[in-house]
């Protein structure tokens, strides 16, 4: 089954139905300046349950958020990669502009001036507090004022190297068991500590942030989260071994293609899947944790949720392993917006649109100040109505010069030397069939290209 049939199938509507199950899906309006809880998740793709990515994946919690609002099913990063993705996010400015392109930039340097989401809400009289990976662990913000109170990821306890679903087949690849229990986790520990200021009263507005790291490498979490996922019968990406043929030669320097053929001929594919699935299966678990701690607090019917993943991951699909890549598993990210008074539960919005998007949104939500350095655009109509138009694809960078557009059916990518793909997700959702390869190419799938190529960034830094 495609996902976009899947999809269908879930109970997620694109527009109208409004389910009421429990009471943690009820909408009420509440006072104008509502409370934020912003729950960041490291490195997971589309391999939840209501995204259809994965048919194994067991995300009960992520799932019935997605019914508690607006999913956003062609949500997409500024950057394939954590450092420039959630520093586009942060502070609203894309890679192209800042310069941000890789995960060894410093961020604040290239942008001493900018105001970040949690410096705007307390310049909005908020309280801005956060725990996690909100920033590149490398880069935090350290400019005086950042937040309110912010603490930083812990450890993590070692893998049991000696237990037999250990799998270590590349030098920075591996997953396993741990030496330990959830209540040793780190991710465990900053769902606590959001559960624990959601019981909190205050006297203004907060803004929350909860970053959870987890399914980042290594993909090593307690024993019981891999009990749930069989090696011998998971199911594994559907892959062509010829799919590279008609890539420009730096798409396939960005896949990589001898990591997957080592993993492979390793016998380890299947190890390493199951590895992602568990270790997305236990950020599934602490991400129902601080949503039943908000629906339990004196805050549940005033406060917004906003649930993003920075961005994709491949394992396997183009002969490619982990982000860094301009495909759709690299880009394709995880955007969940509940917002009391706003949204109506179980929605579904099928436009394509980027993490950029989100500071411009919260401004708009919650009634803050403008920011007129913002590079996004506001998602508040698509919130209200899920299924109006948008013309603005999504624009994912790369590296300079290396970028990719995506529209509702159409991948553009160029790369800086001017090489280029064009997939068709009407016809080839794998994006298997580079419309743009071969010494004859069609003058519409030509012109295709051109009309999308009118988006791509006029600045690079």
């Amino acid at each position: 089954m495609k996902r976009r049939d899947f999809l269908k199938t879930f109970g997620i509507v694109a527009a109208g139905g409004y389910l009421l199950s429990n009471r943690s899906l009820d909408v009420r309006s509440g006072p104008e300046q509502p409370n934020v809880l912003f729950i960041a998740i490291d490195d997971l793709n589309d391999w939840i349950g209501c995204m259809g990515g994965h048919p194994d994946a067991k995300t009960p919690n992520l799932d019935r958020l997605a019914k508690r609002g607006v999913l956003f099913t062609s949500a997409h990063c500024a950057a394939p990669a954590c450092n420039p993705s959630r520093a586009a996010l942060m502070t609203g400015i894309l890679p192209s502009t800042s310069g941000v392109y890789k995960n060894g930039d410093p961020w604040r340097p290239l942008l001493p001036d900018a105001v970040t989401i949690p410096q705007h809400f307390m310049a909005n009289e908020y309280l801005a507090i956060g725990r996690g990976k909100i920033y590149h662990g490398s880069y935090p913000d350290k400019n005086p004022g950042a937040w309110d109170e912010y603490i930083s990821k812990g450890s993590d306890p070692p893998a049991d190297e000696t237990n037999p679903r250990y799998g270590n087949p590349t030098s920075n690849i591996k997953w396993g068991p741990v030496i330990g229990t959830d209540e040793d986790m780190d991710d465990y520990k900053v769902a606590t500590w959001a559960g624990e200021q959601l019981q909190k009263q205050y006297d203004r507005p907060f803004f929350l942030a909860c970053g959870f790291y987890k399914p980042h490498l290594s993909w090593c979490v307690p024993q019981k989260y891999f009990d749930m996922f069989d090696p011998a019968t998971i199911t594994l990406p559907e892959m062509d071994e010829n799919d590279l043929d008609d890539v420009p030669p730096e798409g396939i320097n960005m896949a990589k293609p001898n990591t997957h053929n080592t993993i492979v001929n390793k016998g380890e594919w299947a190890n390493g899947v199951a590895g992602y699935l568990a270790s997305g299966a236990f950020t599934d678990v602490q991400v129902g944790r601080v949503l039943d701690a908000l629906d339990e607090s004196p805050h549940r019917d005033n406060t917004i949720i906003v649930l993003w993943s920075d961005h994709g991951w491949h394992l396997g699909e183009k002969l490619h392993w982990k982000k860094f890549a301009l495909w759709e598993e690299a880009t394709h990210n995880l955007l969940m917006i509940s917002a009391p008074g706003v949204t109506r539960g179980n929605q579904q919005c099928d436009r394509p649109v980027g993490l950029i998007d989100i500071y411009p949104t919260l401004i708009d939500l919650c009634g803050l100040s403008t920011n007129d350095a913002l590079e996004g655009q506001s998602l508040l109509p698509l919130l209200k109505h899920p299924k109006a138009e948008r013309e603005r694809p999504a624009l994912t960078t790369h590296g300079r010069l290396n970028h990719t557009i995506r529209s509702e059916r159409w991948r553009y990518i160029r790369y800086y030397d001017g090489t280029e793909e064009l997939y068709d997700h009407d016809n080839d959702e794998l994006e298997w069939i580079n419309l743009l390869w071969g010494s004859t190419i069609d003058p519409q799938h030509r012109a295709i290209a051109n009309d999308l190529a009118q988006w791509l960034p006029e600045i690079n830094y």
